[in-house]
C-alpha cells in the first residue's frame, strides 16, 4: 500500500509529491497525460522567469523535481476512489483505475481538474460551478473525508500556476502531518546553524558545509544550463473545442 496516491500530473499534483516523497511518503503519482498548462502559450508571471518561461518546459521540469525526490507515476486515469473500511479511516483506499490493477493508498491526493467523477463514491463535498465541480476543503486542502485532500483548481483556488504550486505544497505538508511523520521545515541550512547552537538538527531539515553546498549548487547550474540550452519543439496543445486544420 501507497502511503500517498496523487491523482493529476499538473502542478498542484508535483507541488504536492514533492513534499510528501521528499519526506519520506511513498508516493505515486496518478497522471492522465496532460496538464491544462500545456495550453499556455507561455508562462509570463511566475515568479523567477523574468522574461516568462515555455510552459511545458516548466511543467517537464517540476514533474523532474517529483521524480528526483523520489515520486513514482503512473500513466492512467483514476475510475473511483472507495474507501477500504469506513470504519477505519487509517485502513486506507482503494482507486480503480481504466484498464490497470486496483492500487491502495493510505491517503489520496484529488489534483485533477477538471476531473473528479471518481470520487463520487466518497462524501467528499463536491460542488457543481457551471459545468465543472470543485471539492470543499479546509484551509489545508483537507475535504470531509478523514485522509483525502484536494489541491488546486478543484479545490477552488485560483487557475494560476504559482498559485496552484503553492496550494499543492501546503497541501503536501496537510498529508505529512496528518501520517505523523516527524517534520520541521523542508530546509537544508549551512553547517552549524542548528548544531553550532548546541540543537539537534530538526526533522525534515539538513546542514550541509560549504564543499557541499558549492556542489550541490555546481549541479543545480548545470542542469538549468543543459534544461535552457535549446528551444523546445513542443507546442502548445489547443483546447479541444477549437477546431484545428
Amino acid at each position: 500500500m501507497r502511503d500517498v496516491c496523487i491523482v493529476g500530473g499538473g502542478v498542484a499534483g508535483l507541488s504536492a509529491a514533492i513534499y510528501t516523497a521528499r519526506n519520506g511518503l511513498d508516493t505515486l503519482v496518478i497522471d492522465g497525460g496532460e496538464s491544462i498548462l500545456a495550453r499556455n502559450a507561455n508562462l509570463e508571471n511566475y515568479p523567477g522567469f523574468p522574461d516568462g518561461v515555455d510552459a511545458r518546459r516548466y511543467l517537464a521540469l517540476v514533474r523532474e523535481h517529483a521524480g528526483n525526490a523520489g515520486a513514482e507515476f503512473e500513466l492512467g486515469y483514476v475510475t473511483s476512489v472507495e474507501q477500504r473500511d469506513s470504519q477505519t479511516p487509517e485502513a486506507g483506499f482503494v482507486l480503480e483505475t481504466d484498464g490497470g490493477e486496483p492500487l491502495e493508498a493510505r491517503r489520496v491526493i484529488a489534483a485533477s481538474w477538471a476531473d473528479s467523477d471518481y470520487l463520487t463514491p466518497l462524501d467528499v463535498g463536491r460542488e457543481q460551478r457551471g459545468s465543472k465541480y470543485v471539492v470543499s476543503v479546509d484551509e489545508a486542502g483537507r475535504t470531509a473525508v478523514d485522509g483525502v485532500y484536494a489541491a488546486g483548481r478543484l479545490a477552488g483556488e485560483p487557475h494560476q500556476a504559482i498559485v496552484a504550486a503553492g496550494h499543492g505544497a501546503k497541501v503536501g505538508l496537510a498529508a505529512i502531518h496528518d501520517s505523523g511523520v516527524p517534520f520541521y521545515h523542508d530546509w537544508v541550512a549551512p553547517e552549524g546553524y542548528f548544531t553550532g547552537r548546541d540543537r539537534d538538527v530538526p526533522p525534515a531539515c539538513e546542514e550541509i558545509d560549504e564543499a557541499e553546498r558549492r556542489e550541490r549548487d555546481e549541479t543545480a547550474r548545470k542542469r538549468m544550463l543543459e534544461a535552457f540550452a535549446e528551444p523546445l519543439e513542443a507546442e502548445p496543445t489547443m483546447h479541444p473545442s477549437v477546431a484545428r486544420d
